[in-house]
């Protein structure tokens, strides 16, 4: 009976692991591909931290300065210009802002900031957002766009077409 119970322990365990829907190591990653007629392409990869979620994007094929970069409502990014993902997530239905500072929405990230060649690659950490739960990322889409975030417009920033566009799995 208790090798019955041990196997059918073990069993559970790796089911469970090999269900859950965040990989073993707490992370998640997104590919971009080029929406809207860009060239931009990068990888942006998610890592559960203390309250909230470091994120780490590079992409390439963006025009120098500042960009808005915010997770959407749907893991969808099958439309030319990326609006199959919809708008921010925003699970809270707070106003849309700055994640470093007041309210904003689950989905706020601060803006990219490519250098003179169109390159980025910066490192965040996100409080507030996480890879599941209510606040959670997982399966949604991730959106770099044209122009940089006001962080005052509503809903979204005013910061433009969508370049790319990433599903977070």
């Amino acid at each position: 009976m208790k090798r019955i119970t041990l196997i059918a322990c073990s069993l559970a365990t790796v089911l469970t692991a090999a269900c859950a829907s965040t990989p073993p190591d707490g992370s998640a990653r997104a590919v971009l591909a080029p929406s809207s007629g860009s060239k931009v392409s990068g990888e942006v990869v998610f890592t559960s931290i203390s309250g909230g979620v470091r994120v780490e994007a590079r992409a390439t094929g963006l025009t120098p300065g500042e960009h808005g970069f915010h997770v959407h409502e749907v893991g969808d990014c099958s439309a030319p210009d990326g609006t199959s993902a919809k708008g921010h997530f925003n699970p809270t239905g707070k106003a849309h802002g700055n994640s470093t500072m007041g309210e904003h929405h689950a989905g706020d990230i601060p803006n990219l900031v490519a250098d003179g060649s169109g390159v980025v690659r910066q490192r965040m950490d996100v409080m507030g957002m996480s890879l599941e739960g209510p606040t959670g990322i997982m399966g949604r889409a991730i959106v770099i766009h044209a122009d940089p975030d006001d962080y005052k417009s509503q809903p979204a920033g005013n910061s433009g077409k969508r370049v790319a566009c990433g599903v977070i799995r």
